[in-house]
């Protein structure tokens, strides 16, 4: 048997899977939030409990530096949501980051060298968010918040705030909880994601295709009732739109782990020459008989890097018109 190609070359990022495109619809016209009697009472009585929180700062269990962070991560949005029990904001494209008091500490654990002219005036409690730039600028945050020592690229980044760990009551009494916070902390670096409430889907559809045409990459949805709880919720819920493309396959990688034997990922190129890897998307028989070499593939990523390298891209098919006998991949000894 002769053996497949195969590439040792560090592949792309894997894609987040499931997610659904919807249809396009054009710019938002969103109302306000509109409070009766009651809604104004339990409003009072949630300022109360978060004032009471930020006075005795929830004495809470902070991880050590280097350890993962319990996040809370979120779900597929699907329709039919009763949306008045949602809060919607922005999804940004930045750095996922946790503040437990002392440090920055990434999702897999490790500390950021942010300077500590970044991080003082933060708040001895635990904080949730993104260190982010701007739309549009993953490569830039990315390459300044991942260089090992203190510099002043940092001067450009933001961290924004969306939610609050230790907090014990739900998510609209957090979300006041961190815009008193906000005023209680004189950090320039320190931002809150605002939060808004939609009235129909169509609005909130909207309000995604409006984001994604200014550059952004979607929408968060999380549950007005819901307490932080760490690993993935149907509490919090992410709306993004995906585009589909097209690649001649030129390679393979091994896999690893649950894959060792087996495909890892397809090495690819655009029609505009571009080369990556796809990695999320194969089945199990897919990666034991992977499309063979130059056959066409069709996946799917969320936008382009600087480089024109897609985002998150996941496997979807091959090519109809062309049937192909799958190759039996084989790793050489």
């Amino acid at each position: 048997m002769t053996p497949l190609p195969i590439d040792q070359t560090t592949p792309s990022q894997g894609g987040d899977t499931g997610d659904q495109p919807l249809p396009g619809l054009s710019p938002p016209n969103l109302t306000p939030d509109r409070w009766d009697l009651s809604g104004s009472v339990r409003k009072l009585q949630n300022c109360l409990f978060a004032v009471i929180f930020l006075i005795i700062l929830v004495p809470c269990s902070v991880p050590q530096a280097g350890t993962i962070p319990e996040l809370m991560l979120a779900d597929i949005y699907r329709q039919g949501l009763d949306l008045s029990q949602y809060r919607v904001s922005e999804k940004l494209d930045g750095v996922r980051a946790r503040w437990d008091g002392t440090h920055l500490i990434s999702r897999a654990g490790k500390v950021f060298a942010a300077p500590e002219w970044f991080t003082t005036g933060l708040p001895a409690v635990p904080l949730d968010g993104e260190l982010w730039m701007g739309r549009g600028r993953y490569e830039e945050i990315s390459s300044i918040v991942r260089t090992q020592h203190p510099h002043d690229g940092w001067r450009h980044v933001r961290f924004m705030i969306f939610d609050l760990p230790a907090h014990g009551g739900t998510f609209s009494q957090r979300v006041i909880a961190m815009n008193v916070l906000k005023t209680e902390i004189a950090s320039p670096y320190l931002e809150i994601i605002e939060q808004q409430q939609v009235g129909s889907e169509e609005d909130l559809l909207k309000w995604l295709h409006r984001v994604i045409d200014e550059g952004g990459e979607g929408l968060m949805l999380h549950k007005d009732t819901a307490l932080y709880a760490s690993g993935r919720s149907q509490d919090l819920l992410k709306l993004k739109l995906f585009t589909d493309a097209e690649a001649t396959v030129i390679g393979y990688r091994p896999g690893k782990g649950q894959f060792a034997g087996l495909i890892g990922s397809l090495k690819v190129r655009t029609d505009n020459g571009i080369i990556f890897f796809i990695g999320s998307g194969l089945s199990h028989e897919q990666r034991r008989r992977p499309p063979p070499l130059q056959s066409r593939v069709t996946f799917r990523h969320q936008g382009l890097t600087e480089n024109g390298i897609p985002r998150f891209p996941v496997f979807l098919r091959i090519r109809d018109e062309e049937p192909q006998e799958p190759a039996l991949f084989y790793i050489p000894p």
